[in-house]
Order: C-alpha cells, then structure tokens, then sequence
C-alpha cells in the first residue's frame, strides 16, 4: 500500500478520512473508511455499483452527514466546518442538473451570482473557464441542444467556477460513448496539470482509473480494501504472461524459452506455453526469437498483463462489472435532515434564473 502523502509541505493532504462510516437504517453504506489524498493528486476510487462511492463523495461535500468518523476536506471538517469547505470544493455529481432551456452562459452565469461575483468578475472567470474545458461556441445554444458528452462537460465547467482547490467528480462518464469519455479524461488532466487541482474521480471503469489516477483506492461493500498506484497494484498480483501457440509439441520448446533473461517459470500445456515474466513488454522479443531456433512452428505470441480487474478479484472473489444493474448507492433513502448543503446546481424558477444572469 501506498504511504500517504505527509500532512505538510508540499505533498499536505488536501481530502482525509479516519473511521468515516455512513448507516441508512441497519446497511452500512460506507463503514469505516480511512483515506488519504495528496494535494495536486488525482485520486481513482474504484468499484462497482452500491459498494459506497457516491455516499462517500457526498459526505466529502457535505451534503450527508457521517454517521460516524471524521472527514477533512481542504484543511476543514466536513461536519463543524461545512461553510468552508464549500467555499473550497467544486463538485460534479452523477445526476448532472442542468435546466435544458438556459444556454451554456446563462448557466456559469448564475454560478458566479450565487458565488458572489460581480459581474466583470464572472465575464473574466467565464474566459478562462472556456480555455480549461472545450465547449466552444455551444455555450451561446441552449442546454437541450447538447449532447451527453457536452453536458458532462459544460457541467464540468459549473463545477469550476470559483476556482476550488479540490473537485469532486462522481462517475462523470458514465453513460458516455468512447469518443465522449477521452474528451472528458482530457479536461480532467488539463485541469490538474494547468492548476494542480486536486481531484476526486469514483467511476467503476477500469480504464478510467488506471489512465487518470495517480493513485487507486479500491472500494468494496463500503470499506477500502487496496490502495496504490494502478501498476503497483497489478504488480501486486502476478507477474506478465506470455502466451505462446505452437503447431506441435511444445516440449521441445521449454528449455530454450527458459533460458530467456527475465523469464521466471515456463509451464506446458499441449501446443501451449505460458511463460511468466518480470517485464513482458522487453521479453516478449526474445521470446520469439529464442522460438525461432527451435523445430517447433510459431503460430502466435500474446501478452497478457494483470489488470486492475485482477486485482478486485483477488480481493473480493469477484469481478467488476462496467455499468451493472446493481442500485448505485445513489438511490439509498436520505432524510432531509441529512443535507447539510444545498446541491450544486441550486433549484430556481425560471425568472429568477433570468434576473441572476442579466
């Protein structure tokens, strides 16, 4: 596991949990977690539908109370102090709340009202918002005009509208077509190498957490079960194989793969090889060639490295599953005595939108 980043100094830790737990009635959705997360890092928290996710995001927003532990955000506690942590967040969540009759502007507009800003500052903010995530000329058409990815975005670019020192995005691709999804994957990154914005990204895929994330916690029925960075975590459960398909016996074949440097074991089944490696990318060369002196027919070489889907596995005996119909934890009942905040996009009615952005 991965050593958290010391609490000063350059690595201070801008999101930190001890024993943070949240009940809905006798179900623990999240149940004594502990995390840490470096200033300036993007932090991938992993799992599939219903394990705590989202709850645990909303706790770090404060829009739901712990039921137990604690929780700092930006240097401040979730519960004495949730002003100021909201003074400092920005947070995209999974139910993007977008009114679909107000263009791109009118709603960054709003935003930087409701943050106090006057008006000049909002047209400076709003600039450099449209340098950091790409929307281009849609923020003049209406929001019922875009398309999820551009949604997504635009929702992004609410979320940063003050400029905070941490953002929360909860699942911000799912429901997104590829091409969409690596839009966003790159507005993301922009925005940690442009500002050093620590970010907060839970997404149950896999590709997502391992390209993003500087380090993975991996989250299951409410507790972190593994922490790291994505290669030392599949390092941690094997070793590179590569899979050789032979026409014919491929007994005669294992001595000369062995001798291979960085090969560690060879094992035989029928016409097959599988050749455990320390660095299947530099071996798999080698492989062939040593192959090539031998009588036996090469019919094909394929590289097989651990996933971070070999990694749940192995923690929790099962696999995730992208996009799978468990309820998310979104959907977990919550009294309104649990909110301690209003949501991101706060509910107005039309004419009050209106007057804020005029």
């Amino acid at each position: 596991m991965t050593t958290p980043p010391s609490p000063s100094g350059p690595g201070a830790v801008a999101i930190a949990a001890s024993g943070l737990s949240r009940r809905f009635g006798t179900t623990a959705a999240v149940d004594g977690l502990d995390l840490s997360v470096g200033r300036g890092e993007i932090y991938g928290f992993l799992g599939p539908n219903g394990v705590g996710k989202s709850t645990t995001v909303r706790m770090f927003c404060t829009l739901l109370a712990p039921s137990a532990g604690t929780a700092m955000v930006a240097g401040h506690d979730v519960a004495r102090e949730p002003d100021a942590v909201r003074s400092r967040i920005g947070a995209a969540l999974q139910e993007v709340a977008l009114d679909p009759k107000q263009t791109g502007t009118e709603l960054l507009r709003l935003q930087g009202r409701l943050y106090g800003f006057t008006r000049p500052e909002i047209a400076d903010r709003l600039r450099e918002i449209a340098d950091l995530v790409d929307i281009g000329d849609a923020l003049d058409r209406p929001i019922q005009t875009y398309s999820g990815g551009m949604k997504r975005r635009l929702d992004l670019a609410a979320a940063l509208v003050y400029n905070p020192d941490v953002l929360f995005l909860d699942e911000p691709t799912t429901g997104l077509d590829p091409v969409s999804r690596r839009r966003v994957w790159e507005e993301v990154r922009r925005l940690n190498q442009q500002l050093g914005m620590t970010i907060f990204l839970t997404t149950q895929y896999l590709e997502e957490a391992d390209t993003l994330a500087d380090r993975v916690g991996i989250i299951d029925a409410g507790r972190l079960v593994a922490e790291g960075a994505p290669a030392d975590l599949k390092r941690s459960v094997g070793q590179d194989v590569i899979i050789v398909r032979l026409d014919g016996d491929a007994a005669s074949a294992v001595d000369a793969v062995g001798r291979v440097p960085g090969v560690t074991t060879v094992e035989r089944r029928h016409d097959e090889l599988f050749v455990s490696v320390e660095n299947g990318a530099a071996t798999i060369g080698p492989v062939a060639v040593a192959l090539a002196g031998t009588e036996v027919a090469l019919r094909d070489l394929t590289l097989r490295t651990p996933t971070l889907d070999d990694v749940f596995l192995e923690l929790t005996g099962s696999r995730i599953q992208n996009g799978d119909s468990r309820t998310d934890e979104s959907d977990s009942p919550v009294d309104a005595t649990d909110l301690t905040a209003t949501p991101t996009h706060p509910t107005t009615t039309r004419s009050e939108k209106m007057e804020a952005v005029r």
